[in-house]
């Protein structure tokens, strides 16, 4: 099956970060200047401060929870949330040793170890909800549209957040299981928010958009025309949270705590959505009236690796990845 089309390039610099990351790993080598010992907490533990790369999406809810209902202080452990704006971003910092840990999506993941970076996945980030219906992510068309199917797709523009990554991976794979060639199909490299205006103007076909963009667009009359995510394995493992072999080995205590802490973080966030939706308003900028009814992701405890193999393979198959995904490395 060839590549999918990449007519359009990504934007500036969205390559340069994983080409970097391997000769960033030499920084990891310094101990983390961030990791710092404190006043002892409650639980008797003495304090340490330890920083986590985010991005202010909905993904992230169970950080916040987890510190609100001091699942990390019990643990000895004070979370300084880093905030970034790609996922780019927050894999330089760690691999510069400015922040102990952080959130990425697994393509981003497995596209930097295959660029030499020891990045390790040490606990599961956000997966999609399996609901092709009511899921955080879906390839959505405007009003009016005739498209029907992924299949509709070749041809035409589909606008995903960044190229060669796991928006443009899993349409492609969604395209091909529906009969489509991938090839076809032109990826526009865009920001989400800028989405919705483009697909009402029609400058794009079809975006790949998460929450809230995604009841944005169905509120205005257009439609989710199908969920790539689903299309690719039954509940995708979008992201995950990462940090690199060197802090794994100088720290393996602090790394179980956070780990521990932040099981029980994703474990309430699955079973308190009130919870969730209050919570995201006081870190994103998504108003209270949009928060109520948004779709939310699901938070499974525990690394999926049928997923990562799945997503992985995909990756492969359309050019993303040149190599066999290094699932085992990634999940240590």
């Amino acid at each position: 099956m060839p590549r999918p089309s990449r007519r359009l390039r990504a934007l500036p610099g969205a390559g340069a970060v994983l080409a970097l990351l391997a000769g960033l790993l030499t920084a990891c080598a310094e101990p983390d200047p961030g990791l710092t010992i404190g006043a002892g907490a409650s639980s008797g533990l003495p304090m340490t401060k330890i920083s986590v790369g985010i991005i202010p999406i909905i993904d992230v809810a169970p950080i916040y929870l987890g510190i609100q209902k001091g699942y990390f202080a019990q643990r000895g452990l004070e979370v300084e949330p880093v905030i970034a704006q790609t996922g780019g971003e927050i894999a330089e910092k760690v691999l510069g040793g400015k922040v102990d840990i952080g959130f990425s999506n697994v393509v981003s993941l497995l596209a930097a170890r295959e660029k030499g970076a020891e990045v390790i996945a040490v606990a599961a980030g956000v997966s999609s909800t399996g609901d092709p219906v009511k899921d955080v992510n879906g390839v959505v068309v405007g009003k009016g549209s005739t498209l029907r199917s992924a299949k509709d797709l070749e041809g035409r523009k589909v606008a995903v957040n960044a190229l060669n990554n796991i928006g443009d991976t899993t349409v492609s794979a969604a395209v091909e299981k529906a009969g489509g060639d991938p090839s076809k199909v032109t990826f526009v490299p865009m920001p989400f928010p800028e989405m919705p205006a483009a697909v009402k103007a029609g400058t794009v076909d079809a975006a790949w958009l998460s929450e809230p963009f995604v009841s944005s667009v169905v509120a205005g009359g257009g439609r989710i025309l199908f969920n790539n995510l689903t299309e690719t394995y039954s509940k995708v493992q979008i992201a995950a949270y990462f940090t690199t072999a060197s802090f794994r080995e100088k720290q393996p205590i602090i790394l179980d705590r956070f780990v521990s802490a932040l099981n029980d973080s994703l474990a309430y966030a699955r079973d308190h959505q009130v919870q969730v939706r209050e919570i995201v308003t006081t870190y994103t900028k998504i108003p209270r009236e949009v928060a109520v009814s948004v779709n939310l992701p699901d938070w499974p405890v525990g690394l999926d690796r049928e997923s990562l193999l799945a997503v992985g393979t995909a990756a492969r198959r359309y050019g993303t990845l040149k190599k066999a995904p290094d699932v085992d490395g990634l999940v240590g």
